[in-house]
């Protein structure tokens, strides 16, 4: 088919978002840069079309979800462990033919095989046709969702095997943007915590750890003067930028450890502790991030959580309310939170939980990413 001087044809097109997609999946695994962030900046610069952009994001995110699933579909067919670069050519074939029913193997592989470096095409060729001629199959539940073992056997563990393998497999799925009356792009999960905090004009509420400031933001919009802290000065930056595009002039952005808070004690009305967590509920967004946490880290964060409790409650008034958010479901940082709170702090008194689509969890709720196709939360308030 002829067209016009200059035109770009959708073959070259189809390439060049796969290159795109590859140079975004490089600086993920070589430089250690978070997916979210360096593909915008990528995309920008890419001259590609909307269309094209968009299909770049899936194939990006799509490739790091299924990152395990896709390496155990190249495998059989891989007599030892071929150069990071092939191998992220071959785990971008593989997501393609294994995820995407809309594209022809015959254009998966070929542009896929012309994106890749001129030296690994002989390979990324020959291993992906092998795996259009083969079946689907998996030897494991773990691998066919695509997570590490920890991950996939903790959840179990903490959610009962029906419950786990359903929010593994919502977070295998992208996630649509939501926003708020005022144009805030947030999940609906977020903003229904704010929701629950049931914020009243003139309240002073204290937001410790709350950058990007999406909850904060929701506060200070329900008439609250809100101090929102957060420990890293560019992380601060972000809450100011966002609460001027709001116009929001009783929102009050502060660089604080949340640790050792400087605010006088007894002050607050509401104290939001959205905690610094394994983020295990929030893996739809976040695709690398499943390969980035160590089986650790829950332990260790709950540490941590328990500590910024400690110093939460020192700032609450009399008749004032905690309230205690995480994004991740295992039971350490929620659950064992809420028994350390209820045990420290017996003045402290649970607040009635949410109903459905919130499930209860301890003394709070349990917001599964599969109950309405959100982000994953944990919710807990003492008054």
């Amino acid at each position: 088919m002829s067209g016009s001087a200059g035109a770009t044809s959708p073959i070259a097109e189809g390439v060049s978002t796969r290159r795109v997609a590859l140079e975004v999946l490089a600086r993920v695994e070589d430089e250690g840069a978070y997916s979210n962030l360096i593909l915008s900046r990528v995309l920008d610069g890419s001259g590609l079309g909307q269309q094209d952009r968009g299909f770049a994001t899936d194939l990006v995110y799509g490739t790091l979800r299924h990152q395990r699933a896709c390496d155990h579909l190249l495998d059989r067919f891989l007599s030892s462990d071929p150069p990071a670069a092939a191998r992220r050519a071959l785990r971008l074939g593989a997501y393609q033919l294994a995820y995407r029913d809309d594209v022809p193997d015959y254009a998966a592989v070929g542009t896929t095989v012309e994106a890749a470096p001129k030296r690994f095409r002989g390979l990324v060729n020959a291993v992906l046709r092998q795996v259009t001629r083969s079946s689907i199959e998996f030897p494991d539940e773990p691998t066919e969702l695509s997570y590490p073992d920890w991950m996939y056997e903790r959840l179990v563990a903490d959610l009962g095997r029906e419950r786990a393998v359903g929010a593994m497999r919502s977070m295998n799925v992208s996630a649509e943007a939501t926003h708020r009356a005022d144009g805030y792009t947030q999940d609906l999960a977020s903003q229904w915590v704010v929701d629950l905090l049931q914020v009243k004009p003139q309240q002073l509420v204290i937001d410790l750890c709350a950058a990007p400031g999406g909850k904060a933001t929701g506060c200070a919009s329900a008439g609250a003067t809100v101090i929102a802290a957060d420990l890293q000065p560019h992380r601060v930056d972000l809450i100011a930028d966002n609460a001027a595009r709001l116009s929001l002039t009783d929102l009050f952005p502060m660089v604080c450890d949340a640790l050792h808070p400087a605010f006088r004690a007894g002050s607050a009305d509401l104290v939001l502790l959205d905690a610094p967590c394994s983020g295990l509920g929030v893996l739809r967004r976040r695709p690398d991030a499943r390969w980035r946490i160590d089986a650790k880290a829950p332990a260790r964060l709950a540490a941590l959580q328990r500590s910024l409790v400690d110093a939460s409650v020192a700032l609450l008034a009399p008749n004032a309310t905690l309230a205690y958010s995480v994004c991740t479901l295992t039971a350490e940082e929620t659950l064992g939170v809420d028994e350390y709170i209820q045990s420290s702090y017996p003045h402290l008194r649970p607040l009635e939980a949410p109903s459905g689509p919130w499930e209860p969890w301890g003394s709070g709720a349990m917001l599964l990413p599969q109950a309405a196709d959100t982000d994953g939360m944990c919710l807990f308030r003492y008054h």
